[in-house]
């Protein structure tokens, strides 16, 4: 824990997240008591202290602010202009993964173009507007904003990054807005209740060593006759095709296995989805995913691909390619 002159805005970081968790959390009807009455000052994590005093440090929102959540870049904007101090504060929050931002002036060019997945799929699923929303894997939360700009009611994100979850509420606070929350827990952890009316997962079902199990539990947490919304890794292939890599795939360990489209779809009816549908397959490039100030001192697309052949990562396996499928819990 932080001591000495930082300790008051640590306090005030934990004051402003657990006031914010207070309102927005219970609108779900969730169990969440766990983290809507939670010690925020007790979290074990080394750096969580620096990321609460950054939370304390943000200025106030002017009165003049107004809120963009139906553009690329998520955006407050101000004619009183940029506080003194925010981009100091904003950059003691790095890494910045998804994105991209802009607040009260501040741009933030994160290691994602998040807005180019949401542009691939806002026009095949259902139309969000007056909906609940999960979204699994939500990172900082900006597609939570984007949903809101679509119309929807409430949406929820869980993701268990604790540096994720600072940024979340950082940029909640400057844009005042409680229709969006997050819980920094795993989806295991999280109660699966039938109560949201769309479920996104996006870049997780990868990482699951068990791949049903993952499916089973996004399913549970959807009403009948919700959506899910699912965006993976694929490689190409038939309704056989699975590839397993032997270690790491571009530079990450915890991928499982990589299915083909058709896979996907098999694995989806397997489970009990009605419609399951492939809307977009794409490759990832660099345009999408790269290095950024904004990201740090860290790899990003361009150093887990092969540099002779980019259509391979550095293990000779096929270079990232992501699909989108949507399919309905029966009604």
């Amino acid at each position: 824990m932080a001591t000495g002159p930082r300790e008051p805005e640590v306090r005030l970081g934990a004051e402003r997240l657990a006031a914010r968790n207070a309102v927005t959390l219970p609108r779900f009807g969730l169990p969440l008591d766990e983290w809507i009455a939670r010690d925020w000052l007790a979290i074990n994590h080394g750096d969580w202290p620096r990321w609460l005093a950054a939370l304390g440090r943000l200025p106030e929102r002017p009165a003049d602010a107004v809120n963009h959540l139906d553009q690329a870049a998520v955006t407050v904007t101000a004619p009183s202009g940029t506080p003194t101090g925010l981009e100091d504060v904003l950059r003691a929050l790095i890494p910045w993964r998804k994105g991209p931002y802009d607040l009260l002036g501040v741009r933030i060019d994160t290691e994602w173009r998040s807005d180019l997945k949401w542009d691939r799929l806002i026009d095949h699923i259902q139309p969000l507007a007056g909906r609940r929303v999960l979204d699994v894997g939500c990172g900082n939360g900006y597609h939570l904003w984007r949903m809101l700009g679509a119309g929807a009611d409430a949406a929820l994100g869980i993701d268990p990054t604790w540096v994720f979850a600072a940024q979340f509420h950082a940029v909640a606070q400057l844009l005042d807005e409680t229709r969006a929350g997050i819980v920094p827990t795993p989806l295991e952890r999280f109660p699966h209740r039938p109560v949201f009316d769309s479920v996104f997962s996006m870049g997780v079902l990868y990482h699951r060593r068990d791949p049903f199990t993952h499916l089973s539990e996004l399913k549970a947490c959807l009403r009948p006759g919700g959506e899910l919304i699912l965006e993976t890794l694929v490689v190409e292939g038939d309704e056989r095709t699975i590839l397993t890599p032997e270690d790491r795939y571009a530079g990450m360990r915890n991928v499982w296995f990589l299915p083909s489209p058709a896979v996907v779809e098999r694995w989806l009816s397997r489970m009990g989805f009605v419609e399951p549908r492939l809307v977009d397959v794409s490759v990832t490039t660099e345009a999408e995913q790269h290095r950024t100030e904004w990201f740090g001192d860290r790899q990003s697309l361009v150093d887990f691909l092969d540099p002779q052949e980019p259509s391979l990562t550095r293990e000779g396996l096929p270079a990232p390619r992501r699909a989108i499928f949507t399919a309905r819990r029966p009604g």
